[in-house]
This record gives structure tokens, sequence and C-alpha cells, in this order.
């Protein structure tokens, strides 16, 4: 559901503390709108919460794990005390990692999971009911990726994920038809930020991952590219954001042909890094 004016709004954004998150913090509060910003450390938060106020708006900050059940419960109810309903819920906290399939632990697996899947799905859960409630146009952003419909090897338990992700996206927007809750899905390509460096199975050499890193900061662009295109997702109602580098190349790429995007793929890889 469109929502063309953000001045007075409140924007709720998850792992805002950096990248991405951090970036569309200050988009939305640059176009007025009041933050809602929660990461895992609050210190992390308090230099950003400055900048937000001094773009004349306000910023509560928490320190929240997505990924807690019971955490994110506690969240949805002091904020609603606080501020109410928020008028944008924008699940953007995740967590990378990379590595084969076969060199990865299962615990690996459980915490992608919790974090990229689970964390939107607690998000959802505990602030939708809330926003229902308000009544009024609002909006839905899930972070999902081009690795939910493109993705490399070495990334098996990430795109698995934000395949999920996206589907969920699907269904919510589904079940929310008739409503005036949009879903926003919302797929970065290459960005250039930390998460390409948060996490790789011991397997993956030194080089590797070097050369992988040196693709992201090449051949990636800025998190505020991202950031603005959710804010004007957001204004105009859109339900799937296609941004950043590669990312609306690879889906119509897909579309047109999946063995010419796998053979694609399994020859690009091994020169950037994935294997």
């Amino acid at each position: 559901m469109a929502i063309p004016q953000l001045q007075g709004k409140q924007v709720l954004i998850t792992g805002a503390a950096s990248g991405i998150g951090r970036a569309s913090v200050l988009a939305f509060a640059r176009q007025g709108a009041n933050i809602i910003a929660s990461d895992l450390h609050l210190d992390s938060l308090q230099g950003l919460q400055q900048e937000v106020q001094a773009l004349g708006v306000d910023c509560l900050i928490y320190a929240v794990d997505v990924s807690d059940n019971n955490a994110m419960a506690a969240f949805a109810k002091e904020v609603q005390q606080q501020v109410g309903a928020p008028d944008v819920l924008f699940n953007n906290a995740g967590i990378a990692y990379m590595g084969k399939f076969l060199d990865s632990g299962l615990e690996q697996w459980q915490r992608i999971i919790n974090v990229n899947l689970m964390g939107v799905v607690h998000g959802c859960y505990h602030f939708l009911p809330l926003m229902l409630a308000a009544g009024g146009p609002r909006q839905v952003v899930n972070v999902s990726s081009t690795a939910s419909y493109a993705p490399s090897p070495s990334m098996a338990s990430y795109a698995a994920s934000k395949f999920a992700v996206a589907g969920f996206c699907d269904v919510l927007r589904m079940e929310l038809h008739g409503s005036q809750i949009g879903v926003t899905d919302v797929c970065p390509g290459v960005i250039n930020t930390a998460i390409t460096a948060s996490g790789a199975a011991p397997s993956m050499q030194g080089e590797q991952i070097q050369r992988l890193q040196a693709y992201y900061i090449k051949e990636g662009c800025s998190p505020d590219v991202v950031a603005n295109d959710v804010v004007n997702a957001v204004m105009a109602g859109k339900t799937l954001v296609l941004t950043g580098p590669y990312s609306r190349l690879l889906y119509h790429l897909k579309r047109v042909s999946r063995r010419l995007l796998f053979r694609l793929t399994v020859k690009t890889a091994p020169k950037l890094g994935y294997l």
C-alpha cells in the first residue's frame, strides 16, 4: 500500500546499525519519518540516533535479537506503548555465510535460518496485528536477496533462507490482499557492505575469501542505493525491488533461460571466489 507522504510516519528498521539498515534509517529520516531502530548492540546505534535527531525527527533505539521470539514480542509491546503501530515495518536484519554445503555444519544452518528467516517471521508475527488494528495504509518490507532466485555456489544456507523469505512475502501478500497493508520484497544484488566478511566455512582459504571481498568492493554499489530504492518503493507501494548491480539482469535472465543462468554462474563462480 503506497505511503506517498512519509513526514511524521513511524518507520521501524531491524539490523539498523550498519550496511543497508543504517543507510535506510537515514534515507527515511531525510523524508521526515520518525525512526525506531534496532540492532544487537545498543551502543552501535547511539551515534546513528544523534545523526537522525540532527535531521529534526525522532529516533528510538533498542537492543534486540530478531532470532529471539520472546525478545521480539517484548520489543513490539514496548514500541506500541511508546509510539503505537509502525507505519513501515522493515525487516532488514540478516547475516551471511559462505562455504560448500558438505563443508558447513548444521549449527551454521540453524543460525542462518534463525536470523534471516525467523527474524522476518518474528517481526511480522508481532507487529502485523498492531498494524492491522491501527488501520490506514502501511507497508511491510522484507529483505530477501538476488540469491533468492539466482544464487551462487557456496551459499546454500544463505540462499535457502532468502528463498524462504521471498516465498513468505508472496504468501503474506495474498493473505493481506484486501487490507491496507502492502508487502515489499527487496532483492539486493552486489552491495558493498561488511556482510561478506561475516562468516565463512573453515574450508574456504584466505585467498578465496580475499577474491570474493575484492569482487564485492569493485562491483558492489553503496548501501545508499538500496536504501533510496526502498524509500521510493514504500512511497509508491511497490511489491518487488530489484536493486543494485546484477539484480535485475539475473532476475530476467532466469525468466528467459534457467539453463543459461546455470552455465553462466558455474563458469564465473571460481573467478569471483565462490568456488
